[in-house]
């Protein structure tokens, strides 16, 4: 099936899935390329400094590092989703350069996405590897890094995890709705996603479920406890840092 001009396939799947087409941005906003700016240009708002600082004022964070992990997270689940379920209903992708995604830093959660223009790539799993994980989680990695030193076993770990979130949810829907041929596809994708270089050390996969290696640092937001994937079973106590990988 050829990509549509307003990605309709993707909306059943909910706020995750859907990506939002050129004709629905109602002001201007910035555009990850800019988000990844590292340094940003003097003169220019920093939108990934302010997302990070809305999302630690929301949860209270007490270190903006954690609030930029969620961040990190947040944005990494949004962009699998479309890549993957694209992939799955469509059989391909649309170019997802970030230079064509605007983003509102200031919207809630999922992050809102707008796409400039609908552009058809191939749905292999190195495009896929390409567009996300070289197209954006790495530069997103490189510019939390430089302004909060997050360690990157703790980045990679959430990329690996939003992945796997993304796949399990996508399946989910694919089987409840009789498409047992997309979730096969999508799992199948994200088995050979996972054999990248930075993502197949960051947890272990078991059917749909996915236990990761390193910790998002959300125990440490007041009420936060571990998530459902977390290497800890538990919040720890005593130390004041989780392992990051």
């Amino acid at each position: 099936m050829d990509l549509d001009p307003d990605l309709a396939a993707l909306r059943p799947l909910g706020g995750f899935f859907v990506l939002r087409t050129a004709g629905e941005v109602l002001r201007p906003l910035p555009t990850l390329a800019q988000a990844y700016g590292n340094p940003v240009p003097a003169g220019q708002a920093d939108p990934l400094a302010f997302r990070v600082r809305k999302v630690a004022d929301t949860l209270h964070a007490p270190e903006l590092r954690i609030a930029a992990s969620v961040a990190q997270q947040g944005l990494a689940a949004r962009l699998w989703s479309v890549a993957l379920g694209c992939a799955a209903l469509y059989g391909h992708l649309p170019d997802l350069d970030p230079r064509l995604l605007r983003w509102d830093p200031d919207g809630s959660a999922p992050d809102d996405l707008w796409l400039t223009e609908v552009r058809p790539l191939p749905a292999d799993p190195a495009t896929l590897t390409d567009t996300v994980v070289h197209g954006h989680l790495e530069p997103l990695a490189a510019a939390l890094n430089a302004r909060h030193r997050i360690a990157a076993g703790l980045l990679w770990g959430n990329a690996g995890s939003a992945l796997a979130g993304a796949a399990r949810q996508f399946e989910q829907w694919a089987r409840a709705h009789g498409r047992t041929d997309a979730a096969a596809h999508a799992h199948a994708l994200t088995a050979q996603l996972f054999t990248h270089p930075l993502l197949v050390g960051t947890g272990t996969r078991t059917g749909t479920a996915f236990r990761r290696r390193s910790c998002c640092l959300y125990y440490r937001v007041p009420g936060g406890g571990v998530c459902g994937d977390c290497c800890f079973t538990r919040a720890p106590r005593s130390s004041p840092r989780a392992p990051s990988g």
